[in-house]
């Protein structure tokens, strides 16, 4: 049984097999009923558009078919069934579990209590190595990954997308420029981790001091989920903003990046831009996801 809590579950070498494999899904290069009977429960206790449909979709083409609970409110949850037993009972009915929660290590606890296959889809401020595989498949599409230049900007704090991006580039010799409000800084824990890979990472105050450098601009949008109160998420609110005028001294190749549901850090006039690859950026999320339910359950 293999289960993906963590993109550290990763070495480089199943990194890109797993790419390579979604590059040949995404060419219609598969079996359409290699998963025929087979049963994925998505456990998702909090909102999502993009994951959920895309592991649910990702099931479909492969022949299967998805359960769900809805909500934490429509669970015995609700009556206060503990994580463990929920995820005994539910492995009873599938043949892998992708959930989503709150709180972080949830994916982990899940993965323990188990008896088929676990894809963490995102626990509070840990991992979410579903979407770094994604955003890793978009950078191929348009460059090389090895030795690039990336910037992380917005939420670097809570920001499991940043942290499981940063962890993933690190095997792949990338430099690492970080742009975010006070007090929403990378980490130190992983800023050391990285740093002990030989990963070189570096600090900024503005956009401005490195978009003529960078091939990848990562933004991450401010979460208001995460903040204890709401006075301390307006303190740092639209603290940056990504624009036409912005991207005019970027490099030719450069591509914008965002996990999405993005609120106003990229203005919409971006989105006509050759640099922006966000939406398709979504779309990867099928084949990739594809290629990761194939593996758990091949």
């Amino acid at each position: 049984m293999q289960h993906i809590i963590s993109i550290g579950d990763f070495d480089r070498d199943e990194i890109d097999s797993l790419l390579n494999h979604a590059a040949q899904i995404e060419k219609k290069k598969y079996d359409t009923n290699a998963l025929a009977g087979r049963i994925l429960a998505v456990l998702f206790f909090e909102p999502s558009t993009r994951t959920r449909m895309s592991f649910e979709s990702a099931m479909a083409r492969l022949g299967g078919t998805s359960l769900s609970v809805g909500s934490v409110e429509a669970c015995s949850m609700a009556k206060g069934e503990t994580l463990a037993d929920t995820v005994r009972v539910v492995s009873g009915y599938a043949d892998a579990i992708v959930i989503r929660h709150p709180k972080e290590g949830a994916a982990r606890l899940a993965a323990e209590f188990s008896t088929v296959p676990v894809i963490n889809a995102g626990d509070g401020a840990g991992q979410h190595p579903s979407q770094t595989l994604l955003d890793l498949y978009t950078i191929r599409q348009s460059m090389p990954v090895e030795g690039i230049e990336v910037a992380l900007v917005g939420d670097l704090r809570y920001g499991r997308t940043a942290h499981s991006l940063a962890s993933a580039l690190s095997l792949y010799n990338a430099r690492l420029h970080t742009i975010s409000p006070k007090g929403l800084e990378l980490p130190a824990t992983l800023a050391a981790q990285l740093k002990e890979k030989g990963m070189e990472i570096t600090e900024h105050d503005s956009i401005d001091e490195v978009i003529g450098d960078v091939d990848v601009l990562y933004v991450t949008r401010i979460q208001r989920e995460r903040f204890p109160d709401s006075a301390s998420y307006f303190n740092v609110a639209s603290s940056y903003r990504i624009t036409p005028e912005l991207l005019a001294g970027a490099k030719k190749r450069l591509i914008v990046l965002h996990p999405l549901p993005r609120i106003d850090e990229i203005d919409p006039r971006v989105d006509e831009s050759p640099h922006a690859k966000y939406f398709q950026q979504s779309r990867n999320g099928v084949p990739v996801r594809m290629a990761m339910l194939m593996q758990v359950m091949k």
